[in-house]
């Protein structure tokens, strides 16, 4: 996927989904939710999403109609069996805002959903489709002054394989034994996305020193396919995603990471700072108060005679009016201090929370840094590399007045 390297790259994911999770992704993919966790999300945008296929039902009863209709078969499913899927198509925001953003993400995306029919092998098998165009990329938006989004592609669908049902040895006209009784659309995630024989140039099969054929996974072959078609499509721009990575969303970070890291660093300092400016502040307060207290010894200066006078030295008399004139500065001083101490204790509360909300942002990506530090570290290296100039082309946001 894009690392920020210059490189436009088309990525397809597919997710095998359960009937736990499908009703949250419908309500995400559907922006049915009062609120999300992804704060990048601006739901005054979701008019703007795209449907290619809209879901005239939920996701479940859809297919519970599809099942009594026996356009689809669960037979021989196991009860946990995974009876959805979602592929995911992706490529990087930079590639839609330099050709002209919104308009040309939905051109895109259609024609990307034409290459999942025939991935999933019939548009009746098809939930739902969706272009988001209201996923804000914060990182890219800021880095350029003005809103830019990430488009991608959702499509939910019904994993099917077709498979024939012979007639038994026990049927009772011998000529039927062991031909096809009938065809089903069986689902079957397991079957779908089996891994397939790797073919050389000439279409023969790739085989290994032991003669057995060199598989290729699934989800390669998904990878493959989905560029290819992407590219006869016209979008000869754009690299396929890289073989073998697990970097998911990546195009959405590639900015993110960068700048958040960088916020993290600045806030701990700011936070070190007036910590360390609030410790300060406490010792001279508190200095300030032993010098104020030690003011009261003064009072024991001079003798009372006979007649109720007080009589000091002149020593005394000298010392008493100095400290006199010292007290009144020291009053004014410590009142300052106080509104010091006071407005640095707000600030060192403003920057705790500012860091806890930063920390609750990129809790993952530290996760990620202590679990396996040499890989953050290269994914880090690789995204500060120096990038190529992008020639700054202003982005196209669909006209309110449209159709929603």
């Amino acid at each position: 996927m894009a690392r920020n390297d210059g490189v436009d790259r088309v990525t397809a994911r597919n997710v095998n989904l359960a009937d736990g999770k499908i009703a949250n992704v419908q309500r995400h993919n559907e922006r049915e939710k009062e609120s999300y966790v992804n704060s990048d999300i601006v739901t005054e945008m979701t008019p703007f999403n795209v449907h290619f296929k809209k879901p005239n039902d939920t996701y479940e009863n859809i297919f519970n109609k599809m099942l009594e209709e026996k356009i689809i078969s669960t037979r021989g499913l196991k009860p946990d069996a995974n009876k959805y899927g979602e592929l995911i198509f992706d490529v990087n925001s930079a590639y839609f805002y330099n050709h002209g953003g919104y308009e040309f993400a939905k051109k895109f995306y259609e024609d990307a959903y034409k290459a999942a029919i025939k991935i999933v092998g019939g548009e009746e098998y098809i939930l739902s489709a969706v272009m988001h165009a209201d996923e804000r990329n914060k990182a890219m938006s800021e880095a350029l002054g003005e809103d830019v989004y990430h488009y991608h592609l959702h499509v939910v669908y019904i994993p099917v394989v077709e498979k024939e049902i012979l007639w038994s040895k026990r049927c009772k006209e011998e000529s039927l034994r062991g031909t096809v009784k009938e065809r089903i659309m069986q689902v079957s995630s397991s079957k779908k996305w089996i891994s397939k024989p790797a073919v050389d140039e000439n279409g023969d099969p790739i085989l290994q020193k032991n003669g057995k054929p060199v598989l290729k996974k699934s989800y390669s072959v998904l990878q493959d396919d989905f560029y290819e078609y992407m590219r006869k499509a016209g979008y000869d721009d754009v690299q396929r995603g890289e073989r073998g990575s697990s970097e998911e969303h990546l195009t959405v970070t590639q900015f993110k990471v960068k700048k958040e890291t960088e916020r993290l660093e600045k806030l701990q300092k700011q936070i070190k700072k007036s910590k360390s400016n609030l410790e300060s502040l406490e010792e001279k307060t508190q200095v300030r108060k032993t010098m104020k207290r030690s003011f009261h010894e003064i009072e024991d200066i001079g003798k009372t005679t006979f007649f109720g006078k007080v009589e000091m030295t002149k020593d005394e008399c000298t010392y008493l009016k100095e400290q006199a004139k010292k007290s009144i500065i020291q009053e004014s001083e410590i009142s300052r201090l106080k509104d010091d101490l006071a407005t640095a204790r707000r600030g060192s509360d403003i920057w705790r929370s500012r860091y806890e909300a930063l920390y609750e942002q990129t809790k993952e990506f530290v996760a990620a840094l202590k679990r396996s530090p040499e890989i953050v570290k290269e994914f880090i290296r690789k995204i500060l590399q120096p990038e190529k100039s992008v020639p700054h082309t202003r982005h196209k946001t669909r006209d309110n007045s449209r159709e929603r």
